[in-house]
């Protein structure tokens, strides 16, 4: 398991020097200024002052000398200064991420637990009427835009019913020491409802064919032959065999998650990681840019790692092949 945890290090590494490279090459091959985009359409500033600012900012070099002095700045922990918001990136990156963070880890949590009951709650009354409502549901979960479900609700439960805020993570005007914690739960509830409910799809229809699967085996035919009810196969077997196959795709979906993460942001102006990595690209804001980047990458690898770890430490066969 060291080994392997070593191994996966160096391939990290790796991806982060590769992402970054890209990052930077994308940014640069872009029609994008990140000058005028600061400075605005409108601007009367002159050329003199475009190209101090130009200067001030690294952009009159290369872009081969850009990289090498972030690159060298990020080895000493600098990851640099955000031209949007003129204070360092990892400040920026720690503020937002927590916000993201709570999103993220709810939804996370509702979809999986809720996935693994729609599943398997299908998978034992296959053929029958919440089977095929459960399959319908996931499948049009599958193909709804998350950007789509996201305006759905707010039309619905904001606009319509006007049972929650339009948008933003606290209520507009009031001092951040003011706001109280029913007053953030209030903005919190429609992003994660949103990024619950699509989540949910996956898990429900990997879980329903792996329970499928469990409840045609001959060791679950002789358990029925021998007298037991579907609430004890499901306890004995259903439940041990595809619970972790469940578990190992529910963080692998962190990808997802975080991509869905930035487009429910978007829609409900949520103040987090998301939204700041489209302000960041749409600014060209680059030092941002990629600093949010290399960490949404590490999240997706620590969700992939643990899945990975689980599989060894729960499942024998792993542990007997490793």
């Amino acid at each position: 398991m060291t080994a392997s945890i070593g191994i996966r290090l160096i391939r990290v590494v790796t991806l982060l020097f590769g992402l970054s490279v890209l990052t930077f090459a994308l940014i640069h091959l872009s029609p994008l200024d990140p000058v005028a985009s600061y400075v605005g359409g409108d601007s009367s500033a002159s050329p003199e002052q475009l190209e101090k600012l130009k200067a001030y900012w690294g952009l009159d070099k290369s872009p081969v000398e850009q990289y090498l002095a972030w690159a060298g700045a990020l080895l000493q922990g600098d990851f640099g200064t955000s031209k949007l918001y003129r204070s360092p990136v990892i400040d920026i990156i720690q503020s937002r991420f927590m916000t993201s963070l709570a999103l993220m880890g709810t939804a996370w949590l509702l979809s999986g637990a809720i996935g693994y009951a729609l599943g398997a709650l299908a998978a034992m009354n296959r053929g029958k009427p919440i089977d095929k409502i459960i399959k319908w549901y996931s499948y049009t979960l599958v193909s709804t835009p998350i950007f789509w479900m996201g305006l759905i609700l707010l039309i619905v439960f904001a606009v319509g019913l006007k049972w929650f805020p339009v948008g933003l993570a606290v209520p507009a005007g009031v001092p951040e020491s003011e706001v109280g914690w029913t007053d953030r739960v209030h903005h919190f509830i429609l992003p994660a409802l949103t990024l619950s409910i699509l989540g949910v799809a996956n898990v429900a229809m990997h879980t329903r064919e792996k329970m499928i699967d469990i409840l045609n085996a001959e060791y679950v035919v002789f358990a029925k032959a021998r007298g037991e009810s579907k609430r004890q196969i499901f306890k004995n077997h259903g439940l041990r065999n595809s619970v972790l196959p469940a578990m190992t795709l529910q963080f692998a979906y962190f990808g997802e998650l975080f991509g869905g993460s930035m487009l429910a942001e978007q829609v409900f102006a949520y103040p987090g990681l998301g939204s700041t990595l489209t302000e960041a690209g749409l600014k060209g804001d680059l030092p941002l840019l990629v600093g949010i980047i290399l960490i949404s990458s590490m999240f997706v690898f620590a969700g992939n790692l643990i899945a990975d770890l689980l599989n060894k430490i729960v499942d024998p066969r792993m542990k007997r092949e490793g």
